[in-house]
């Protein structure tokens, strides 16, 4: 029996009656694809999905200390109110890559036959980041962020034991942050609007047997949040960042396409709705010396409130799938050594808790718990130049799926970010 056409769109009504489970995925998939609030490629993630890997100089201590730092432009992504520490105007451009390699290993009774996928990374996925500061007094500052990562995502092939649940995902993010900072005494505040554009070029995932039709959705979105932070200076070695950024809602307009199989024929307008969580970061920064300081953070994100994805579509239906997300944690600690003037030695290290168990985990997003280890280096080249160098290697934990069409690990779930950076002084 051919599907049901109503003005020449697909009804979803049988395809829900028909194949309720794909339906079901096709509302988790989408929502765990959508669009993130900061500049990321879609299989990099911090405890949820935010990261912090903008190419920046504190990528080089795992992003321990960055909204306390306050010694560059970056400032301006990583706490507003740093802006404050800094005079005159100043610039950065950051440029790097993001590779991954991410292999899973399906159990011997896994429900659907099929391979492993290979490595499901799209390598390699470019890092871009701009940011700009300028003194507009000595007490008022006003900054910019500008970031994007393109050509990012997962790709396990159409013949995989998980392909039910994904097959290829591709996506194109771009953020702009303006803000104002202003400092009266030892304390400082500013705060910032995040301007945010998503396109999710292609999500692709196949129908059960016997049908082993393609279902593909994409679509694109504007969304709007705030960030604003406070920047506590104990002494001229010694402060304290404080941020806290607001939740964002997108309303994700796109298609949901079916091709192939035995329910091709499928195109029909959707609205995906996904509310993004606040989170607050604490920074810590304190030199003890001219040549060592230390870097410290710990951060809370609210993913519980990651509840459900509604989708509706434009021939009426609409749904709601839970995704039982939990709250994540990180903390951090960093290290600077300035062995001599022009140099700058870094390292660190972060713990990020999982988001989410075995039960709920799903293909397109492998996230678990999550370590991160970063070195990087920064030279003085003039008085107003400053060049530096960077590399985090991520690992994603064995990300356990444990669902009624998939079952297993990753045996490689990894993630490794270069960057370097060139930080103007006017």
């Amino acid at each position: 029996m051919q599907p049901t056409k109503t003005n020449g769109v697909f009804c979803l009504r049988t395809f829900f009656h028909r194949c309720p489970l794909v339906a079901q995925r096709l509302f988790v998939m989408l929502g765990a694809c959508g669009l993130l609030s900061v500049v990321v490629p879609l299989h990099s993630w911090a405890g949820g999905l935010y990261i912090t890997e903008f190419g920046t100089p504190s990528m080089g201590v795992a992003n321990a200390g960055s909204g306390a730092l306050a010694n560059d432009s970056s400032i301006a992504w990583h706490n507003p109110a740093g802006m404050t520490h800094l005079s005159g105007t100043h610039a950065q451009g950051t440029a790097g890559l993001v590779f991954g390699n991410t292999k899973f290993d399906a159990d011997s009774n896994t429900p659907v036959p099929g391979g492993d996928g290979g490595n499901a990374a799209i390598n390699p996925a470019p890092i871009l980041n701009g940011t700009f500061v300028h003194s507009l007094t000595d007490n008022l500052k006003f900054g910019f962020a500008l970031g994007s990562v393109v050509g990012a995502g997962l790709d396990y092939g159409t013949s995989w034991a998980g392909r039910q649940q994904a097959t290829k995902v591709k996506l194109l993010t771009l953020t702009g942050m303006p803000s104002v900072a202003y400092k009266q005494h030892w304390l400082s505040v500013g705060v910032g609007l995040t301007i945010n554009y998503g396109n999710l070029d292609t999500f692709n995932l196949k129908a059960p047997n016997p049908a082993e039709s393609t279902i593909k959705a994409d679509g694109d979105d504007w969304a709007f949040g705030f960030v604003t932070g406070v920047l506590v200076e104990f002494s001229d070695r010694s402060r304290l960042g404080v941020k806290y950024q607001s939740k964002t809602k997108y309303e994700f307009d796109g298609d949901i396409k079916v091709s192939g199989g035995a329910l091709g024929g499928v195109n029909v307008d959707s609205t995906l709705e996904i509310e993004f969580p606040q989170l607050v970061m604490a920074h810590f920064y304190h030199e003890f010396n001219d040549q060592f300081a230390i870097l410290a953070q710990a951060d809370w994100e609210d993913w519980s409130s990651f509840e459900d994805i509604p989708l509706s579509t434009s021939t009426g239906q609409s749904g709601a799938i839970p995704r039982n997300w939990k709250d994540t944690y990180k903390l951090g600690a960093g290290i600077h050594y300035r062995p001599t003037k022009p140099w700058l030695l870094m390292t660190g290290f972060a713990y990020d808790s999982s988001p989410v168990d075995a039960k709920d985990r799903t293909a397109d997003m492998p996230a678990d718990r999550q370590l991160r280890y970063a070195v990087g280096t920064e030279y003085q080249w003039s008085e107003r130049l400053k060049l530096g160098a960077n590399f985090t290697y991520l690992d994603a934990g064995n990300a356990k799926i444990n669902s009624s069409n998939l079952k297993g690990d990753y045996r490689r779930n990894e993630l490794f970010f270069m960057a370097l950076n060139a930080s103007w002084k006017f």
